[in-house]
């Protein structure tokens, strides 16, 4: 073990500059004693590389020169630095002096631990938890993903409920701590995707291949959320949801996918037809937009065998559940039905 690792924190960034100057400052003030702070600049044509430049100095810049997105972003700024840990941080995420040293006390523990991230809350109310990752995440036989503290929109309260560091089946690609020589084994994170689900196939990715993922509730970050893309946004629906079928695809054995899939169908087939009865015919759209796209990008895919993969951790319908069963908390959720 390693006292103070070499920690690489890598903020992708694109036209930003009001929330560097509102986030950047939190992690320059860092006191994790080995660290370096990149900023993967994605072809700004605002101020925001200069005003960085100037004002934190001591951070590493790397212009891509042009917007390769999220996943390519982060990927070449990965490629472009050598320590045995990085950090994938969101520009929108604020964080408490000692978050980074909660995170690498908690992966020096056991090196099969290959991502962590802290307890993920609101940037306007640090009470409440975050929709883009509260505190772990988990997703259910179908691939629709929820969180400890987050179940689709329903944000709960952070009274101490979650502050258990535990194994988790995903962790937020807001805030994500991730040990190097695990990505030199599994890869990156997959470009296709370029936003959205990209942290959850890399950690089921992970987790196939025997190592761990974890939550470090005792390290603490504010998220602002919703910078990208807003949830209203056509190209966010059109995102999760191919994002998501592809997931499923390309880490289900081929019989798996074959039971997955119907249901999967019907479930993407109600929500279709809830926005249809909403008159958002827009945002119908972008849910078959999704499927031809998943099914034209397929085939770029190898599937797995049998046995090479860990199943979804969540062994029933979190929409049932959710919709039917009216479990709106992560906690009315059995623990019986969790496998990890």
């Amino acid at each position: 073990m390693t006292e103070h690792p070499r920690v690489s924190v890598i903020v992708v960034s694109w036209n930003a500059r009001p929330l560097l100057e509102r986030c950047l400052p939190s992690v320059v003030a860092t006191d994790y004693p080995n660290l370096e702070i990149v900023l993967a600049d994605n072809g700004s044509t605002d101020d925001s590389v200069a005003w960085v430049k100037a004002t934190y100095p001591s951070v590493r810049v790397i212009s891509m020169g042009e917007n390769l997105g999220f996943c390519r972003g982060n990927n070449r700024a990965i490629a472009e630095t050598d320590s045995p840990f990085v950090v994938l941080l969101n520009n929108d995420v604020e964080v408490e002096p000692d978050w980074l040293g909660h995170l690498i006390t908690r992966a020096e523990t056991d090196r099969a631990i290959a991502a962590i991230q802290p307890k993920l809350l609101q940037f306007e109310d640090h009470g409440r938890f975050e929709y883009a990752g509260a505190s772990g995440g988990h997703i259910d036989r179908l691939g629709y993903p929820f969180a400890r503290g987050r179940v689709f929109f329903e944000l709960e309260d952070d009274a101490g409920q979650y502050d258990d560091a535990t194994d988790v089946f995903w962790a937020t690609g807001a805030a994500l701590l991730l040990r190097r020589d695990a990505l030199d084994r599994v890869g990156l994170l997959d470009e296709a995707f370029e936003f959205h689900m990209e942290e959850i196939d890399l950690c089921w990715r992970l987790r196939s291949a025997g190592y761990r993922v974890m939550v470090e509730p005792r390290s603490r970050v504010f998220h602002i959320g919703g910078g990208s893309l807003p949830k209203e946004s056509l190209r966010k629906t059109a995102y999760n949801f191919r994002n998501s079928l592809l997931m499923l695809y390309k880490n289900l054995p081929p019989s798996r996918w074959r039971r997955v899939f119907p249901q999967r169908l019907v479930m993407d087939g109600l929500a279709l037809l809830r926005f249809l009865g909403l008159g958002e015919f827009a945002q119908a759209g972008s849910v078959l937009r999704a499927y031809w796209q998943a099914h034209r990008m397929k085939s770029a895919y190898t599937r797995p065998a049998e046995g090479q993969v860990v199943a979804p951790s969540y062994a029933k319908s979190i929409v049932t559940d959710y919709y039917l069963r009216k479990k709106r908390r992560f906690t009315d959720l059995a623990p019986e039905d969790f496998r990890l």
